[in-house]
């Protein structure tokens, strides 16, 4: 009503074209008020709106879980040359009986194309020793474990804990600790598929895929036993050893394979991650001798069946499964013993790369730095929208408050331009 009050009383007296015009200068608020809402309908649009064919016929919306904390995909940077050139120097290639290089250009002479082959290939290479890195020094952003099982024999001590990230299935990370057992032994136990068929009653068949003589990484199969309500189950697995010290960080995952094909039965596992740190630790004798062996295991597997049977299935069959694993190696140490020949295998494990403990460190920060600094970078880029937004709303709150001021007082034209440039003068002064 107050609206058409006001086109009255300007047609009132007037001339035509001096109503027009006055009548041109009433509908800029309208316009004003149609341009704001236009402008805060395009600041407020949610971020789904972006998305291609958000709304497209037949369209469905799906999220993918991201990568679980025991198994991380390999991201396009990890096998650039780029990423690739500074490890050049860093790492020295060989048997347990090399020596380290300390000179870049020696280690880049020695560094051969099927070297080159296997790190570009993203089979398992440096982001996977990281992530097992953060996995030993509790230090990988999951969530906290929760202890599972304490028990121990004469010569050996176990312990087991449990967490469930928010995707992916439970996770396991156990502590076995062996008396009188070397590392490279427990390494070359850990490795040799020939003689775990021998004391592993699980494993119905092993077979090697691939092998790189130069890194010792390797390319294996598997067909695993399951009880009778579930079909077996097939592994291709990816496995590579990294050496520090008399520390072994042993990395083994699922890997894709396109040159064995899927069948039913045995059903193929596909996501699998059990990797393990082998280092030297003193005796629970006391004496101060690093004669004993410590092995931390960080296992987690989808196997196809509800996380919730399988868990129930790992707590009660866990510690009968870990008692066969000791006569397994001390039947093992016996056979090294007798100098019996050592498997392809076994031959396979000794092939480690090197690194140094504060290559590891430095590994670690790195990997710590970037995530730190993507962090830091999206908090900033948030904050600069926030605080955009925050002047835009603050912008049209003073045009929308000058509106309302100049429909709701005197109907001059004067004392409506005093408002509106009034309005307008001090948005500038807020940019």
């Amino acid at each position: 009503m107050d609206l058409v009050s006001v086109v009255l009383e300007i047609l009132e007296g007037r001339s035509l074209g001096a109503a027009v015009l006055e009548l041109l200068v009433l509908m800029v608020p309208i316009w004003v008020a149609l341009f704001l809402g236009v402008l805060v309908g395009w600041a407020w649009k949610p971020k789904w709106a972006n998305l291609p064919g958000a709304f497209s016929e037949g369209s469905v919306v799906s999220s993918s879980p991201p990568p679980d904390s025991g198994r991380e995909s390999i991201p396009a940077r990890a096998i650039s040359g780029q990423t690739l050139s500074p490890l050049v120097p860093a790492l020295s290639e060989g048997s347990g009986n090399g020596k380290s290089s300390s000179e870049p250009h020696a280690a880049i002479s020695n560094y051969s194309l099927a070297k080159v082959k296997y790190e570009d290939s993203g089979l398992v290479n440096y982001v996977d020793l990281v992530h097992l890195c953060r996995l030993v020094e509790v230090k990988d952003g999951g969530p906290s474990w929760i202890h599972m099982m304490d028990r121990s024999t004469a010569t050996m001590s176990y312990q087991a804990w449990r967490r469930e990230p928010q995707t992916g299935p439970p996770q396991y990370r156990s502590r076995t600790v062996f008396e009188d057992a070397s590392p490279e032994l427990v390494r070359d136990f850990f490795w040799d598929d020939e003689f775990r068929l021998k004391w592993d009653n699980m494993l119905l068949s092993a077979s090697t895929l691939e092998k790189c003589p130069a890194t010792g990484t390797m390319m294996v199969q598997w067909v695993r036993k399951f009880p009778f309500f579930c079909s077996d189950r097939e592994y291709i697995i990816g496995r590579r050893i990294w050496e520090s010290g008399r520390s072994y960080y042993c990395v083994t995952k699922g890997v894709p394979c396109t040159t064995v094909p899927r069948h039913n039965k045995p059903r193929r596992v596909d996501l699998y991650y059990s990797s393990w740190c082998v280092r030297a630790v003193e005796s629970k004798r006391g004496d101060g001798q690093l004669t004993a062996c410590e092995v931390l295991l960080f296992h987690h597997e989808d196997m196809g069946i509800p996380w919730e049977i399988a868990k129930l299935g790992v707590r009660q069959g866990m510690w009968g499964a870990v008692k066969k694993i000791e006569p397994g190696l001390r039947s093992y140490q016996q056979q090294r013993a007798s100098e019996a020949p050592i498997s392809c295998c076994a031959l396979m494990a000794q092939i480690n790369t090197k690194v140094s403990a504060d290559y590891l460190s430095s590994l670690d920060n790195d990997s710590s730095s970037s995530s730190e600094s993507s962090e830091m970078a999206n908090e900033t880029r948030e904050s600069k929208e926030k605080n955009q937004l925050g002047k835009n709303i603050s912008k049209l709150l003073i045009f929308g408050g000058a509106v309302i001021l100049a429909c709701s007082l005197d109907r001059g034209l004067m004392t409506k331009a005093v408002i509106f440039g009034a309005g307008r003068r001090f948005g500038q002064i807020r940019r």
